[in-house]
């Protein structure tokens, strides 16, 4: 297969080693690192959106992975971003499902109010380049697109596209193993498993995002993985922290933790 490409030994033993790291992945920083590391040497990007659902329907989730400011997932806006992906689905199932390359001069556009407002909506009017690939779902009818986007545009297109087709079953699977962001899924869910009483009565006055964020300190995670986690700048996480810290009357992340702990029995 890699021989199809003329690929160099090198270039053999890195796509072997991007295989295996892609079976490693479990958290959305994982996932960020394993997209900008290597990967990057065989399709360069700025930005990848993985959108999954029924397309026919319009319920469509939505991920973000990319490194550019504001560029997040609990960023995205409104239902142009869903328009916009079930055409892309649409462009990918008229190509007998083939990966396939989109170029624009003027970038991607998102019709719809939040074009104006939204973060990821304003970042895609910089990129050039997509290429769209999915893989169809017979048994669940979830079906996932992936769109891997480039400002400057993909030196070598054939190839790009053939590589994503290649890599494309690993991001499927990495992504699988991946939770759903906050923003894809109930916030109450986590919170009841943290807090068992009720949340006026254990919160300590924390709010629900004060909560979350206090749960990934309790379990090691730096301000800069909580940022990744939760799709929001490492200034934000701090912000939040220091809310926590007074509102507990502590002085540090492990005050803070020792504070909550008790509160929450022993599922914390």
């Amino acid at each position: 297969m890699a021989a199809s490409f003329n690929l160099t030994e090198d270039e053999r033993i890195a796509l072997l080693q991007i295989i295996q790291q892609s079976l490693g992945i479990q958290r959305h920083i994982d996932l960020f690192m394993w997209l900008h590391g290597e990967f990057q040497q065989f399709i360069s990007h700025e930005i990848l959106i993985a959108a999954w659902g029924d397309f026919s329907r319009g319920h469509i989730h939505f991920d973000i992975t990319s490194g550019l400011p504001g560029v997040r997932t609990g960023r995205i806006e409104g239902s142009g971003m869903n328009a916009f992906m079930r055409k892309l689905f649409t462009g990918w199932t008229q190509f007998n499902c083939k990966s396939y390359l989109l170029e624009t001069s003027d970038g991607f556009k998102v019709e719809g109010e939040e074009g104006d407002t939204c973060p990821p909506s304003r970042a895609l009017r910089e990129m050039r380049s997509a290429i769209i690939h999915g893989i169809k779902d017979e048994r669940g009818r979830h079906d996932c697109l992936y769109i891997i986007f480039s400002r400057s545009g993909f030196p070598s297109p054939n190839r790009d596209r053939m590589m994503m087709e290649i890599l494309a079953p690993y991001l499927d699977t990495a992504l699988r193993r991946i939770q759903h962001l906050p923003e894809q899924r109930s916030h109450l869910e986590p919170l009841l498993k943290l807090v068992p009483e009720p949340v006026e009565t254990y919160s300590a006055g924390l709010s629900m995002r004060e909560l979350e964020i206090m749960d990934w300190v309790r379990k090691g995670k730096t301000n800069q993985e909580i940022g990744m986690i939760l799709n929001i700048s490492v200034f934000t996480v701090k912000n939040h922290l220091q809310r926590v810290f007074k509102k507990l009357d502590v002085l540090n992340r492990a005050q803070a933790v020792a504070r909550i702990s008790p509160r929450a029995g022993e599922r914390v």
